[in-house]
């Protein structure tokens, strides 16, 4: 197979150069009429493409699309063809002799992809609807006459969930893009515009919405026929069994209380109705039960309850399946997700047919909780993963910007298709904006995740900036947008106020607390923030200036993000440098605290009407999701003090380069961790020879050489263990005993609290100082999954 030039920045260049001036292959000229063969009788979701295609095609080069049954002599022609032998999903491109284009695919949805495709090399970006990505018109298009390339999906169900909807898709939905289909409704012109995104991302999964706020997906006429055109699967999260959102249907469709142990033969009718409604339609049964919306099952209390109950829920369900939808349950999509108290009561012995997929899950923060063991990977279901790049919980929300680090997401995605992670990979995005890039990221991987690793993240996400924005912002941006995420690494702007949510002590936790920096450090992230947005503008002049019609898309997938993260990092890192001078008669830190809280109102104002005026986002971007304490304005009052552990600036301490071992095994994650570069280190166990990383620091680089003692922090990326039970490693000072630590976390403990607001696990040493000139730090991984960030050393 031949590197394809979507991931890959210079072939793109240069595959957009041959095609400009190719004297032979396929051709078309702007204002030529362009015919397509298609094949009569297929499912949908190819003629769907072709509408798309059509428009874009008038779009870029203002010419018409004709379908016909025969190729045209001398007109411009794409020949669509299925080809069983290429398999599920996959396509063929290549161009004959005649210079017609042929897209060879190995079902309708294969046929689409390949379609859709050509649109990508015809400039339109898969954002060109949902983050307003006006492609460029051209005069001319062409393909090579040697093109010949295949693409198939690394995984085979691919799709993102709509979630916390509360203050962003679903008001924006019901009440700027489609208010006639009424008060909390996503509806189908809404889930057309979601399900052409999916199509031009290659994917073909979808969880709807299922706050209590919005009116269920089945229960929202059109819908269900929008997913249907464009090929989509119908699931549902962990919480919504056998197509049925349970927390907002329960009270609509059940009767009585919704427990199985009590009011059995009601839950099952309610299930059983939806079941027999939708069983011509594509869908992903979820099997099992929690709640009526994210709680454990009523009517149990402890884990070995819920499996006998699980057990007896998952056999009635897929009885359920065997009588209404197909005899072959094999032929029937079918996802447990052990979430939360369900991966308990799965550890704990539950019993789930082979041929049911096991969707396993993240802590919500990206860190996956378990990898399927080898027996686990050799089920004929396979292995799913849900994965979260935003949320709404404890122990805080991150639903505003879209934060999450894309190191973090390729580096654990990576791992759990090697794991063998293939079968379902689904997205939490929120409301889907300002996640656009994590989103693209993600579907990228699930579909052909040796592309991406091929390239590398960097050169993924320049690609990204490039196709938008053009070859020389693209290149000036990827280091900014990767400093923007390592800095909200390091504290997201939605953790700033130092508070938490869904405490016992809710009035303690809703108050502002001091963040664990000096004032040296805090002035250090205002100097780098400031840099990068000022950077971010500068950029921002000169796309406006070399392709004025992605202004908007500039402002929507660059400006705003960095700009309300940099004010956001004002706002409360000036609040804290003032409650520090409180002495000072001209203390002119609150003012700037003030400040930057009104310019991210305005900032978020610019985003929903539109540099235009035009309002098509209005509703769509809130800055104060829940209205909780981090969005509001600081109070002039005294914080309290913080609770994790203190951040020292670079003069308060000596910062190892983790990557600077001349010994061991280990694999840096480029924009991984506080540092930037966290890395893999290969496991070593105690009992087997191998060379440790070794670190060697001098005297003279101490703050205090003169010292009795030396303090040594490890930095780790608090993620989970990976083939163990537990994560853990040793640490060796010059020739003293080697100390052991285990640093797993385990459900949603007070360390796993502090660890994913810190954005780090972190353990701490004292070793005696010998006063030697030269000292030699030994580092050792004990397990599978250690990945660290940074050593820094202190004195106590």
């Amino acid at each position: 197979m031949k590197p394809r030039p979507l991931f890959t920045l210079a072939l793109l260049i240069a595959s957009m150069t041959l095609a400009a001036c190719a004297d032979s292959g396929f051709q078309i000229r702007s204002g030529q009429t362009l015919c397509i063969v298609a094949p009569e009788g297929q499912k949908p979701v190819l003629y769907t493409a072709i509408e798309m295609f059509t428009g874009d095609v008038a779009r870029v080069l203002s010419s018409g699309v004709r379908q016909s049954d025969a190729a045209g002599v001398e007109e411009p022609t794409i020949v669509l063809t299925l080809n069983d032998s290429l398999g599920y999903e996959s396509f063929h491109l290549y161009v004959d002799t005649d210079r017609r284009l042929h897209i060879e695919g190995g079902d309708a949805h294969g046929l689409a992809y390949g379609l859709l495709e050509v649109s990508r090399r015809l400039g339109v970006s898969p954002w060109e609807w949902w983050a307003d990505a006006v492609p460029a018109e051209r005069t001319r298009f062409s393909l090579p006459a040697d093109l010949d390339e295949r693409q198939a999906p690394s995984v085979r169900l691919r799709g993102i969930f709509i979630n916390d909807e509360d203050w962003g898709m679903m008001p924006w939905a019901s009440q700027t893009y489609e208010p006639e289909a009424g008060k909390g409704v996503i509806g189908p012109r809404t889930n057309s515009r979601i399900f052409e995104l999916l199509l031009r991302l290659r994917a073909n999964y979808f969880w709807p919405a299922m706050h209590g706020c919005t009116r269920p997906f089945f229960l929202t006429e059109g819908n269900r026929e929008a997913a249907a055109r464009y090929g989509i699967y119908i699931g549902g999260s962990h919480c919504e069994p056998m197509a049925c959102n349970a927390n907002g249907e329960w009270k609509v469709r059940g009767s009585g209380d919704y427990n199985y142990l009590t009011n059995r033969d009601s839950v099952l009718s309610f299930w059983g109705a939806r079941v027999a409604d939708v069983a011509d339609q594509e869908i992903v049964y979820t099997l099992g039960m929690r709640g009526v919306h994210d709680g454990p099952m009523e009517g149990t209390r402890t884990a070995e309850e819920r499996r006998v109950v699980l057990e007896q829920v998952i056999a009635d369900q897929r009885d359920m399946l065997r009588r209404l939808v197909n005899e072959d349950l094999t032929r029937v999509p079918q996802v447990l997700i052990p979430y939360k108290e369900v991966l308990d009561v799965y550890n704990d012995g539950l019993q789930v047919p082979d041929d049911v997929t096991l969707m396993w899950c993240d802590d919500n923060y990206g860190y996956i909780r378990h990898f399927p063991t080898p027996a686990e990977q050799a089920r004929s279901g396979g292995n799913g993963i849900y994965y979260h790049v935003s949320y709404w919980g404890r122990p805080h929300d991150y639903c505003w910007l879209g934060t999450q680090s894309p190191a973090l997401l390729y580096q654990q995605m990576s791992l759990a298709y090697e794991h063998g992670i293939r079968q379902a990979w689904v997205l939490n995005v929120g409301d889907l904006k300002p996640a656009e890039y994590q989103t693209e990221l993600f579907l990228d991987m699930a579909w052909d995740i040796e592309a991406v690793q091929r390239s590398g993240l960097a050169a993924h996400m320049q690609a990204f900036l490039s196709r938008e924005f053009g070859r020389r912002a693209g290149a000036a941006l990827q280091p900014l947008m990767q400093a923007y995420y390592r800095l909200s690494a390091v504290r997201r702007p939605e953790f700033l106020a130092g508070t938490r949510t869904e405490e016992a002590d809710r009035a303690a936790w809703s108050t502002v607390h001091n963040l664990p920096w000096t004032e040296a450090y805090v002035d250090a992230r205002l100097s780098e923030w400031a840099r990068v947005a000022a950077e971010v503008t500068r950029i921002g002049r000169m796309v406006e200036s070399e392709c004025a019609h992605r202004a908007e898309t500039y402002y929507q997938l660059v400006a705003y993000p960095v700009w309300a993260s940099e004010q956001a990092n004002a706002k409360f890192l000036y609040a804290q440098k003032a409650r520090l001078h409180t002495d000072r008669a001209d203390n002119e830190y609150w003012p700037q605290s003030d400040a930057a809280y009104d310019s991210i109102a305005a900032l978020t104002r610019a985003y929903n009407e539109g540099l235009d005026g035009g309002g098509k986002w209005r509703r769509m971007m809130t800055d104060a999701p829940r209205n909780l304490t981090a969005f509001l304005r600081v109070d002039r009052t005294a914080a309290l003090p913080s609770t994790e552990s203190r951040l020292y600036a670079d003069s308060e301490c000596l910062s190892l380069d983790v990557t600077a071992s001349p010994t061991g095994t280990y694999t840096v994650q480029p924009g991984l961790g506080h540092s930037g570069h966290a890395i893999s280190v290969a496991r070593i166990p105690s009992d087997a020879d191998g060379e440790p990383l070794t670190y060697t620091f001098r005297a003279n680089q101490l703050v205090r050489p003169q010292a009795d003692s030396l303090t040594v922090e490890v930095l780790l990326i608090p993620n989970h263990p990976v083939t163990d039970s537990t994560l853990s490693f040793s640490l060796q000072l010059d020739d003293q005993v080697p100390v052991t630590a285990d640093y797993q976390t385990y459900g949603r403990s007070e360390e796993w609290k502090q660890n994913i607001l810190r954005g780090q696990a972190l353990r701490r040493f004292t070793f005696v100082n010998d006063h030697a000139d030269a000292h030699l730090l030994r580092f050792r991984a004990l397990t599978d999954g250690v990945q660290l960030d940074q050593i820094i050393l202190t004195h106590p």
